[in-house]
């Protein structure tokens, strides 16, 4: 199953809700994660450019679609940003192929 990185940042209410009474968004996230089929394999708090993020698995691109618009339609986050994974192994094989494709760059 594929798995995906997603980068959260709160909007300002969102920032003052949590300061003023914290909680742990993990379970309610895991729930849409189910509900889509897939799994939250782990969630993280941060600083910086993004406040939060998961790694979920889901089953497709139109899954993990679903689950970011999900997030953003509920209206505390300014932004929402996917990264598609790869294992190791998927990343050398697309090394692999991209070495045998002989793209000419711009000029050559």
């Amino acid at each position: 199953m594929p798995s995906y990185l997603v980068q959260v940042s709160y909007n300002s209410e969102a920032v003052a809700a949590l300061a003023k009474k914290p909680q742990d968004r993990t379970a309610e996230v895991g729930k849409v994660v189910e509900k889509l089929g897939g799994s939250l394999k782990g969630a993280w708090l941060c600083f910086g450019d993004y406040d939060t993020v998961v790694v979920v698995d889901l089953p497709d691109n139109v899954s993990a679609a679903a689950f970011a618009m999900a997030i953003s339609a509920g209206g505390s986050c300014k932004t929402v940003k996917t990264t598609p994974l790869m294992s190791v192994e998927e990343g050398q094989a697309a090394m692999k192929k991209a070495g045998g494709l002989g793209y000419k760059p711009v000029g050559k």
